[in-house]
């Protein structure tokens, strides 16, 4: 487990920057904690880490933002997925067997589909802009 606090987004962003040289093709992060926590600002370091200069933005419409880097990165918003089917409609099982890094928001919401080596990420507000960031498993964390 790693655990680290972090002061603002950008510290944030940089925090996750740094991870992405841990991780490996088809690895699968899956995030938790409320809204305005800083999931998609972590998403955009882990971007940015693995060579990434597309813009980040939480794919809240569109339930999947894809991001060019090494390897790609597919960033999903599971907030309004209800069930298998609404799941099956996005094509997640498909980009399990992509060999790109998957980071899922609300990924309470699939739990019983995510794979045993999922890597959690967790994070918990302390003050206004401080937040406690927990990684946890996938055999590395």
């Amino acid at each position: 487990m790693r655990s680290i606090v972090t002061n603002s987004a950008a510290e944030t962003e940089q925090f996750a920057q740094e991870l992405a040289s841990s991780l490996k093709p088809n690895d699968v992060l899956a995030f938790s904690g409320g809204l305005g926590m800083g999931k998609t600002t972590f998403v955009r370091g882990l971007a940015r880490g693995l060579g990434s200069s597309d813009e980040v933005s939480s794919p809240t419409f569109s339930l999947v933002h894809e991001y060019r880097g090494t390897p790609k990165l597919y960033h999903f918003d599971m907030y309004r997925v209800t069930s298998f089917d609404d799941l099956y409609s996005t094509g997640f099982f498909d980009y399990l067997e992509t060999g790109a890094i998957l980071a899922i928001e609300w990924s309470e919401n699939i739990e019983g589909a995510l794979p045993d080596n999922t890597i959690r990420v967790t994070f918990e507000r302390l003050e206004e802009e401080k937040r406690r960031i927990t990684v946890e498993g996938g055999g590395r964390f």
